[in-house]
């Protein structure tokens, strides 16, 4: 057994001097002196959590919060096509419905002293992969200098039968 927890201390060790993770652990094999900086008060990272809402979109659809602002980091909650103040998507179209979701983030990042050239990072959830270029369309539209790493996903459903929803993180950096 002592060969075998031998064999993992090695093999971690390695992997991590190979990936250049854990520096603590390499500096400890390497026999250089390890330096920790001490964090700051988790309690004021907390009191910088900022609720963002607006009636300018929809509000959340269940127990969360339109968008967090903490710190200099915006973080808006997937956003669908549906017209501030009703329950109506703005067309059964997803051209239509992907221009009011971005239309809703707009407001939201607008609320939180944002805009769309801050955004570092979106999510499009798409009910139907096949609609990836129509939805790339209409983004093009917001997002045309510097646009924003983005990942896309096809998922099952989408609430309220939604054809997409987007999600974004912006930088007020």
């Amino acid at each position: 057994i002592y060969i075998i927890i031998g064999f993992f201390i090695s093999y971690f060790i390695e992997m991590s001097m190979q990936f250049k993770t854990l520096p603590s652990v390499r500096a400890i094999v390497q026999k250089k002196p390890v330096f920790v900086i001490p964090s700051r008060n988790v309690a004021s990272k907390a009191s910088s959590k900022t609720v963002i809402a607006t009636e300018k979109a929809p509000a959340a659809l269940g127990p969360y919060s339109q968008a967090i602002k903490a710190g200099k980091t915006v973080y808006v909650s997937g956003q669908l096509g549906i017209v501030p103040g009703t329950k109506n998507f703005a067309s059964v179209e997803v051209e239509g419905q992907a221009e009011q979701a971005l239309k809703n983030m707009g407001a939201i990042l607008e609320a939180s002293g944002a805009s769309y050239k801050d955004v570092v990072k979106t999510t499009i959830l798409l009910a139907d992969i096949n609609d990836f270029a129509k939805v790339n369309a209409v983004y093009a539209k917001f997002f045309t200098e510097k646009p924003p790493a983005r990942s896309t996903f096809a998922v099952k459903d989408l609430p309220l039968a939604a054809r997409v929803e987007i999600e974004a993180i912006a930088s007020l950096e």
